[in-house]
């Protein structure tokens, strides 16, 4: 069990959760683990086999308080809250702003510009910390293409051209990530390809465990500011699909999610028996991996950084929300389109 950001991630298997007063319990095997004030929380995050009570949920409900329900690898399942909040007049905004093909353009590109530019600064540091020379120059040359892909980006016409450079990007960006596994680590984390559903590789696996707890940070930073999760710009509309969410994702994917999992596998912190090899040929996080990378994903947005626009510290933790209120006050026209955030 783990509380940060106001987030309890409750992850073991037949846990139970529930009120007790004002506080939630959490108890396994009829003894108590962990009791924290209810007004400590902002949600509760279940992984696979945990039981909640009928109470608790009624009353996380009741006070605005979402409870998400991730299957034992991360996977994104359900999400519980109470009745819809946030400002009716944002949402319009928001559809009108999807309904514009000038509008929707404008703010996938810079969603794509973020991801980009961030992905350039993970293969740039990686190219400095690079033992050898020629990959080293290797990773360089990485950088430069996504440099190009930014310039592209810039001057994509339509939604399909922009998709297609950022497909194009990612490509290369994902190949390049093997040349920062340190060469002893290769054999267990070669990187073939991105695969998702279901991962192929344990690189993949890992990355895309971390995806999920990105993605439930990013979703819950809109709900927060009144944005509808469902409504995307660079991600396609689709029946259950948080599009807004992934679209928010994209600058944090590289210098979040994929540079946790390779400092994880560089420092040892993770190894090749933390993975379960299933049929087919999937490959999946086991519990004690899972335990590992829940730990250091909390201990991450911990870490504090510095925003460029509000020029002071805050934990990175918090990184989400304060971008989702920047996308608000663009789709609401009082800054002059969205600003993703970029690391350095």
């Amino acid at each position: 069990m783990h509380n940060i950001q106001n987030t309890l991630y409750v992850m073991t298997p037949q846990a139970y959760a529930h009120l007790e007063n004002a506080t939630v319990r959490i108890d396994v095997d009829h003894e108590k683990r962990l009791q924290v004030p209810l007004h400590h929380l902002s949600g509760l995050v279940t992984f696979g086999n945990v039981m909640v009570s009928p109470a608790l949920m009624h009353r996380l409900a009741d006070e605005g308080k979402s409870l998400v329900l991730l299957d034992e690898h991360g996977r994104f399942k359900a999400r519980m809250e109470g009745p819809v909040s946030g400002n009716i007049l944002l949402r319009q905004a928001q559809h009108k702003a999807a309904g514009d093909p000038v509008a929707t353009l404008e703010h996938a590109r810079a969603c794509v510009a973020g991801k980009l530019k961030n992905s350039r600064v993970t293969l740039q540091r990686g190219a400095r910390e690079a033992a050898d020379a020629e990959e080293a120059a290797q990773l360089t040359r990485s950088a430069d293409n996504l440099a190009a892909s930014l310039r592209a980006a810039a001057v994509a016409g339509n939604l399909d051209e922009l998709r297609g450079v950022e497909g194009e990007a990612a490509r290369g960006y994902f190949a390049a990530l093997n040349l920062i596994v340190k060469p002893q680590m290769r054999a267990s984390f070669a990187l073939d390809g991105r695969t998702r559903r279901p991962p192929l590789d344990r690189f993949n696996a890992l990355i895309s465990f971390l995806y999920a707890m990105l993605m439930n940070d990013c979703r819950s930073a809109l709900e927060a500011v009144g944005l509808d999760p469902q409504l995307g710009f660079l991600h396609a509309v689709r029946p259950g699909r948080a599009a807004l969410a992934l679209d928010m994702q994209e600058e944090f994917r590289s210098i979040l999610a994929d540079r946790l999992a390779l400092t994880l596998i560089n420092r040892g912190q993770i190894s090749a028996a933390d993975f379960d090899l299933r049929e087919g040929g999937a490959v999946m996080l086991g519990e004690k991996g899972r335990r590992a990378v829940v730990t250091a994903w909390q201990e991450r947005k911990q870490e504090e950084i510095t925003h460029p626009l509000l020029e002071s510290k805050l934990p990175i933790g918090l990184l989400p929300l304060i971008q989702a209120r920047f996308m608000a006050r663009a789709i609401r026209g009082e800054m002059d389109g969205y600003l993703p955030y970029f690391a350095k």
